[in-house]
């Protein structure tokens, strides 16, 4: 998020004609058209009563703002929640992007095209015994009624079910183990199996964290952005990884080419 949060400090305080004294913007593996967290896992956050502090933090402020697609509850429908437009808006007002730094930026993402390995529509987590036997959370696939979750517990279930949305866990992007670390904490409550492969997704898609496309379509996500042209990114220069590392990973490739730009 300091990404973000530098790029309208910037853009703020130009708009007000105050002499930042900044020459050069980084933006590191920073969300600008969205971060991801699975619908499943935002569900599951707030099916868990018993751990209010996984759905306080889903509907932060923060997460609200940064998720392209947010949802309130369990059973709410994933959409650009209120708070991310408004800080949209907020950007837009005072100009988007600051003029007078350089704007560099880096993903942690591969800028190939290629995916991370995870399959869609798979099942990611099983849990087979305990308070939650039954839960089942799937990884994101297209097309409309798709069900990402069947949520279990001792007196509820419920099923969640999205419509229209890309493929994101297995797109080209900074990771998170955001599946590994769900599996975790039920694994506190019983036997959970988690499919092998699936436990780190995409976190900041690689056209985001370089500003070139938006999340909505499919093609845009696996984009082979090392043969666009730099003109096609919001950023002034940009570096995208040979492969998908975690978020925030300073890697040799990255940290070389950050030091070149500032040399």
């Amino acid at each position: 998020m300091g990404g973000l949060v530098t790029r309208y400090a910037l853009a703020k305080l130009e708009s007000e004609r105050v002499d930042h004294q900044t020459q050069t913007y980084l933006s590191f593996d920073s969300p600008h058209r969205g971060a991801w967290i699975p619908i499943s896992l935002q569900a599951l956050a707030h099916f868990l009563k018993a751990t209010p502090a996984m759905s306080r933090q889903i509907n932060s402020p923060a997460a609200r703002q940064l998720l392209w697609r947010h949802i309130e509850t369990a059973d709410g429908t994933p959409r650009q929640d209120p708070l991310r437009t408004r800080f949209l808006e907020e950007l837009e007002r005072v100009g988007w992007w600051p003029r007078i730094p350089r704007l560099l930026g880096v993903a942690n993402g591969s800028g190939s095209g290629t995916g991370n390995g995870v399959k869609a529509g798979v099942d990611a987590i099983r849990v087979t015994s305990g308070w939650f036997t039954g839960t089942t959370l799937r990884t994101q696939a297209g097309g409309t009624g798709v069900e990402v979750a069947r949520l279990k517990g001792l007196l509820s279930e419920r099923r969640v079910v999205t419509d229209d949305l890309p493929e994101l866990d297995g797109a080209p992007g900074g990771t998170l183990e955001s599946f590994g670390i769900a599996g975790s904490k039920l694994r506190l409550t019983g036997k959970v199996d988690i499919e092998p492969g699936t436990e780190s997704i995409c976190f900041v898609p690689s056209v985001s964290a370089v500003a070139v496309r938006d999340l909505d379509n499919q093609d845009d996500l696996y984009l082979d952005i090392e043969e666009l042209s730099k003109e096609e990114s919001e950023l002034d220069d940009f570096m995208v990884s040979p492969r998908n590392d975690p978020h925030s990973f300073m890697s040799e490739e990255l940290g070389t080419w950050i030091l070149e730009r500032l040399s």
